[in-house]
């Protein structure tokens, strides 16, 4: 199924996050772990978390190489740094995004289309990339995942 991608002016976003420096294909092996942490630390902190999502922040480099991400968790307010959690924030302006509808191993159908998307409108990524996790279901086939890419 291809996901259909549209222009959207996009704000920040408050993210408690853990940040790692990764190769691109060991992603599913690291976010676990890291947004384990993001969790504990989480409910260490009363009215930090209301209900937002896992959100997953890479910064691509043009350089082949590890990409840095930010695992994380949209809370309510910035706060001190915790060990490995930290308080940040998504980038903001306009982006190209797409709602993956699937499983996660699928996701990369709508990175295709938002990279399809930018090469037709002849415009450019600005380097920063971001995964927002609805909520679980229990068919796979019914889990929604936003995936924005920001745009120059």
């Amino acid at each position: 199924m291809t996901a259909t991608v549209s222009l959207r002016t996009v704000h920040h976003r408050k993210l408690a996050v853990v940040r790692r420096e990764i190769a691109p294909n060991d992603v599913g092996s690291a976010w676990g772990p890291a947004v384990g942490k993001v969790w504990d630390f989480i409910r260490t902190q009363p009215g930090l978390w209301t209900g937002g999502h896992n959100i997953f922040v890479y910064h691509h480099s043009n350089e082949p190489g590890p990409i840095l991400c930010e695992f994380g968790v949209e809370v309510t307010r910035t706060f001190e740094t915790a060990g490995d959690v930290y308080a940040t924030e998504t980038p903001a302006g306009q982006a190209a995004v797409a709602v993956h509808r699937g499983p996660y191993d699928r996701m990369n159908e709508a990175y295709i289309a938002i990279d399809d998307w930018i090469a037709v409108n002849r415009r450019e990524a600005a380097g920063h990339s971001w995964e927002i996790y609805g909520d679980p279901t229990p068919d796979p086939a019914d889990t929604e995942t936003t995936v924005v890419r920001l745009l120059k």
